[in-house]
């Protein structure tokens, strides 16, 4: 399934491995940066009790829920430690003339 093509922002207002959040039709998004220096999405929201994820721990690549410590990997969306057990819904990214963009669904 396609969707719109929305910017976010500037590729250099996320920092290496940091989150940021992004509000768009109604919805939460986390849109992150690797230690690779590549750029990920996933929905905003923990799966587990719909905290902010971009106020959570980016490490390599994943984040840590804010409230309970849940897990998941950024670039897949897989749910990696309890409490969390189901997995964030990832969405399309791509970086064009230093601006970062997301496909919504």
């Amino acid at each position: 399934m396609s969707g719109d093509w929305v910017k976010v922002c500037a590729d250099d207002a996320i920092d290496e491995e940091d989150v940021i959040r992004f509000d768009h039709g109604g919805k939460t998004y986390a849109i992150y940066r690797s230690p690779q220096d590549t750029f990920h999405a996933t929905d905003g929201l923990c799966t587990h009790e719909k905290i902010h994820l971009a106020d959570g721990l980016v490490m390599d690549n994943i984040i840590e829920c804010p409230k309970h410590n849940g897990r998941f990997n950024y670039q897949t969306g897989e749910a990696r430690g309890a409490p969390v057990c189901i997995n964030l819904k990832v969405y399309p990214v791509k970086v064009e003339a230093g601006s970062v963009f997301i496909q919504v669904q």
